[in-house]
């Protein structure tokens, strides 16, 4: 379980939201066009990446690994991060926020929910109200920047008509009761521009095309000696 405190836009106004999240689930392999998800499984099998037992596949992690800190340690120079929006369940009313599903690319090998639950998940600071953006759900916008050391360069970008309606991933998931009260689900990942690699910063945004509005968040990543 963690606590966080986010700002709310709505069409109603602004408002903060204390959210308890006891609940975080990372659902992966999204994309809308299943025969192109099971050829890149079959790709990344030749380099040693375990399949999923079927897409999409729900991760199960600890809440407490999401984080809205700027800066975030890990273990040794293989990590990256990678852009996702999020649902969150909070008293009744579904919001949307975006993240970084941060992950372990050494580890993902050996299991790919391990790979996942070793890093911390950086997290929006604000959230909109689900039913004010799902009639244009698919006109929006995932975006990813990344540092490697010249600067920013476009990671990844995807508009949400790419992967599979949240709604439809919320009900494979969770079942016909839908997203539990506290609960968080991350909704899945679009492809890196020029294949997954560390950096030294990411930035991350969720864009409305149609009101006119963005969420972000940025962080920096600090990889920690290895010595055994």
């Amino acid at each position: 379980m963690t606590n966080l405190t986010f700002q709310t836009v709505t069409a109603d106004g602004e408002g903060t939201l204390s959210a308890t999240i006891t609940q975080l689930v990372m659902a992966g392999w999204t994309g809308r066009d299943e025969a192109a998800l099971w050829a890149h499984i079959e790709e990344l099998k030749e380099l040693g990446v375990k399949p999923p037992a079927s897409v999409p596949v729900f991760y199960p992690l600890a809440a407490a690994r999401m984080t809205q800190s700027d800066h975030i340690q890990v273990s040794g120079g293989g990590t990256s991060g990678e852009v996702e929006y999020f649902l969150l369940n909070q008293g009744g009313t579904l919001w949307v926020g975006t993240a970084s599903d941060h992950t372990d690319r050494d580890l993902e090998g050996v299991s790919v929910t391990l790979s996942k639950q070793i890093c911390d998940k950086p997290v929006s600071s604000t959230l909109w109200r689900y039913d004010d953006v799902a009639p244009h759900w698919d006109q929006m916008q995932l975006s990813a920047w990344c540092d490697f050391g010249d600067g920013e360069v476009l990671y990844q970008r995807a508009t949400l008509d790419s992967m599979r309606a949240p709604m439809e991933l919320v009900a494979k998931g969770f079942g016909e009761d839908g997203l539990p009260e506290g609960a968080v689900m991350f909704g899945g990942a679009p492809s890196a521009i020029g294949g997954i690699r560390a950096a030294a910063s990411f930035r991350l945004e969720l864009h409305d095309p149609v009101l006119g509005r963005s969420l972000g968040h940025r962080y920096t990543i600090e990889a920690l000696d290895m010595p055994g």
